[in-house]
């Protein structure tokens, strides 16, 4: 048993799976897809009236303007585009919140969006610049020792380390490509033994050995096959390891 131990836990819901009602009772926290990767106002509007329902905190799940990939792709497009889409995006999710009078505590971006932010400090730059453009005072999820987490903390922005309960990572703590077959954690115990390692120790298996890694927020994928299952089972032994979920 451990004490004075909490995490976040939230899945990247919205993108057409419709699954939402299965997960937020086990959830603390969800990024709902704005419309570019996938989603659309009816699942936007859905997801928020069910987060409300379920008490879990909202966030801007933005991404490449690009359903064909499901924004997993990088897509070609200027800098000037991509801003502007990625502004659109969190603001359709902000006025689809104040409607539900629910607030936007969050962004994380998706896909692709999300790993190149990651190492390039002009693309994260850019993302930065979206957020400033259309919503204050909320927090940016962001992965551990990243380009995004070091240019956002110049920026006064509230970061929020994260790190992933279904996907292995490499040495680099980048996470393995969606290409090969060691990428997804889907065995319930696996994944919690993974968990525990970084909430407790600051630890991670890598491909390759362990490395540091410090996170505030664990994210389940919404679309990972036994998504539900694991949050689930994440949830029942958190508790049971009297590990806070918040």
């Amino acid at each position: 048993m451990y004490s004075n131990y909490s995490i976040d836990i939230n899945c990247d819901v919205g993108e057409g799976v419709g699954n939402e009602h299965l997960l937020l009772p086990y959830i603390s926290s969800c990024n709902i897809a704005c419309g570019a990767h996938a989603g659309s106002v009816a699942t936007i509007d859905n997801v928020i009236h069910l987060a409300k329902k379920h008490q879990v905190k909202i966030g801007a799940h933005p991404s490449f303007p690009d359903r064909k990939n499901l924004g997993r792709a990088v897509l070609p497009i200027s800098s000037e585009a991509l801003q502007e889409s990625i502004e659109e995006q969190i603001r359709l999710l902000k006025e689809r919140a104040d409607l539900q009078g629910v607030k936007l505590h969050h962004v994380k971006p998706h896909g692709a969006l999300y790993n190149v932010i990651a190492k390039d400090k002009k693309m994260a730059q850019l993302v930065i610049r979206a957020i400033q453009n259309t919503c204050s005072n909320v927090f940016l999820y962001v992965p551990y020792n990243s380009v995004i987490a070091e240019e956002a903390v110049k920026k006064n922005l509230q970061i929020v380390y994260e790190a992933f309960a279904d996907r292995n990572y490499n040495d680099d703590l980048s996470l393995v490509s969606r290409s090969k077959e060691n990428a997804l954690i889907t065995d319930k115990e696996a994944v919690f033994i993974h968990i525990k390692n970084i909430i407790l120790h600051q630890k991670v298996t890598t491909i390759a050995g362990t490395r540091k890694i410090i996170a505030d927020t664990i994210c389940v994928h919404g679309d990972t096959k036994n998504a539900v299952a694991l949050v689930a089972y994440i949830h029942a032994k958190l508790k049971e390891n009297n590990i806070q979920i918040a």
